[in-house]
């Protein structure tokens, strides 16, 4: 299966998960969510869905300044952030068991 479409749809609350113990600047964040098990990850997805997540109020950012290379931006996650990520939580939980149960061995939908 093309795990494309799915990381798609996902993303937004996988960088959220990502984010929510400790705060990380872009690249940062796409390492740890290739640790994860997203190894199809983008770059330039990940960039973007931090951009737009930070535009809607669920990340915080600052800058620390580097004195070995360019400043780094951070992001953290927000109180609507933490709110979002608990809402998306209880989506997927719900989503996983309804897929379970259509794609069980047993051939038995629920």
């Amino acid at each position: 299966m093309d795990t494309t479409q799915l990381l798609k749809g996902v993303l937004d609350v996988a960088v959220l998960a990502v984010v929510e113990d400790e705060d990380g600047y872009g690249y940062d964040v796409v390492r740890r969510l290739r640790t994860a098990g997203l190894d199809d990850v983008g770059d330039a997805s990940v960039y973007g869905t931090l951009r737009r997540l930070y535009a809607g109020g669920a990340l915080t950012s600052y800058v620390v300044p580097s004195d070995s290379g360019p400043h780094r931006k951070y992001y953290g996650i927000s109180p609507q952030g933490r709110q979002m990520l608990e809402t998306q939580r209880k989506v997927w939980t719900d989503f996983a068991t309804t897929m379970s149960g259509l794609l069980g061995r047993d051939g038995a939908a629920a």
